[in-house]
């Protein structure tokens, strides 16, 4: 029997795409395996940043030095923007092409269809992986609101949504099969619609509170123009929706934010913050901030730096900006120069470390309830979350694993947090 291998880069979504071609993979006969073994080697690939790029051409000249006999296949964002950009690989798939992979493995070159919507594909139910603490399930696709720095909507094509029925009956197999915590995922998640019901993703929250589930879910990055009032008393009541959330902020200057096509300002961002920990107690809040956004001269980084110091949140996600070809704002005046991103990003991610260190030490002494994973840290130690998303550490124990362990948080060690059961 062939073998494959796929790597995968980018977002959760692309993780989510990757396990349904693995799927594809195993239907056309094929069985996974090491990048040194495989006859194919799939390359789900993001095209988000530069640096993405990047790491495209280097993992594949890699494989090729690793495993020059095998096929190597590039899908995903990147080769549905930039079709001519291959690297070298022997077959080009698009987003719709990768989930009928098994049609196209004895064909080359490049095969990307140019539609601005494509369907979103079938959840495999019946190849769900057994004992795994937590699975990300992609419930919506797609982008419509061209930001002005971002390509996304080009690679991912307009919004759509899986059906509300459907993602009960997934979270109800995931259950069955021992998962114990699901992350609701997608492009846009504040875009979900299911047009037959009439529900939105806080009406699919509301479905799923009755639904045989998994014991705790989680939601990946959500607009904070979606967050309103229902939203925020929805996850204060509820026994399953965790108490973290993860902010596309980006800048908390007026005038980046403008630039960027955010239809929300610095003030808005401040009274979102305080709505959410005044009735959200405990929530654990993370933020995404792009730096160097053109335009966003010193005193434009300091208004953002500011409002992070002050802020009460959790981490931050720091990314430099990174011009795409196609994007409004690729062909902006007042770049910045590098130099200045990668001091502004040094910045950013210092403060991080202190918004970290100041959350974890909040929680120093309390009793908490986390689900350890079975991956082994620094050669003793397994890690659970809590519900507000801080990663306590305890000892190796192979029968703990998967299971919802109560622990006291003793303190930081090395910088990760200790617990003990």
């Amino acid at each position: 029997m062939k073998k494959f291998f796929i790597h995968t880069t980018g977002c959760k979504a692309n993780q989510c795409d990757s396990y349904e071609v693995s799927g594809a993979m195993r239907t056309a006969g094929f069985t996974e395996d090491t990048l040194q073994e495989a006859d194919v080697v799939v390359v789900n690939a993001c095209t988000l940043t530069n640096g993405a790029e990047r790491d495209i051409r280097r993992f594949i000249n890699f494989a090729r030095k690793e495993n020059g006999e095998a096929r190597i296949v590039l899908t995903g964002c990147h080769p549905q923007v930039y079709p001519e950009s291959t690297f070298g690989a022997d077959l080009v798939l698009g987003q719709d092409e990768k989930f009928q992979i098994g049609g196209f493995l004895e064909k080359e070159g490049s095969f990307v269809s140019t539609a601005a919507t494509f369907p979103l594909e079938t959840f495999t139910i019946d190849m769900l992986p057994g004992d795994k603490t937590r699975f990300f399930l992609k419930i919506q696709d797609g982008c419509d609101r061209f930001c002005s720095y971002c390509v996304v909507p080009r690679a991912r094509g307009n919004p759509r949504s899986r059906p509300a029925g459907e993602i009960v009956e997934t979270m109800k197999a995931l259950k069955d099969k021992g998962v114990r915590e699901v992350v609701l995922t997608g492009i846009e998640i504040s875009a979900y619609r299911d047009a037959a019901k009439g529900m939105d993703l806080k009406g699919l929250l509301k479905m799923l509170a009755g639904a045989e589930t998994p014991e705790r879910i989680r939601m990946s990055s959500i607009d904070p123009l979606y967050i309103d009032d229902e939203f925020i008393e929805i996850v204060a009541q509820s026994k399953k929706i965790m108490r973290s959330l993860h902010i596309p902020m980006l800048s908390a200057s007026d005038g980046v934010l403008n630039g960027m096509g955010r239809s929300y300002t610095r003030e808005f961002m401040g009274d979102l913050l305080e709505g959410l920990h005044g009735r959200i107690p405990r929530v654990g809040i993370g933020l995404d901030v792009i730096v160097g956004f053109p335009g966003e001269d010193e005193d434009r980084f300091l208004e953002t730096m500011s409002f992070i110091e002050t802020a009460d949140i959790f981490y931050l996600h720091v990314f430099p900006f990174s011009a795409r070809s196609g994007t409004k704002a690729a062909e902006m005046k007042d770049k910045v120069a590098e130099t200045t991103k990668k001091e502004r990003s040094r910045r950013l991610r210092e403060l991080d470390k202190r918004k970290r260190d100041s959350f974890y030490g909040r929680f120093i002494g309390e009793e908490t309830w986390i689900i350890p994973e079975g991956k082994v840290y620094n050669g003793k130690f397994m890690r659970g979350y809590t519900d507000n998303y801080l990663p306590v550490h305890v000892p190796y124990e192979k029968r703990l694993e998967n299971c919802l362990l109560r622990v006291t948080i003793e303190g930081i060690e090395d910088g990760i947090l200790m617990g003990r059961a």
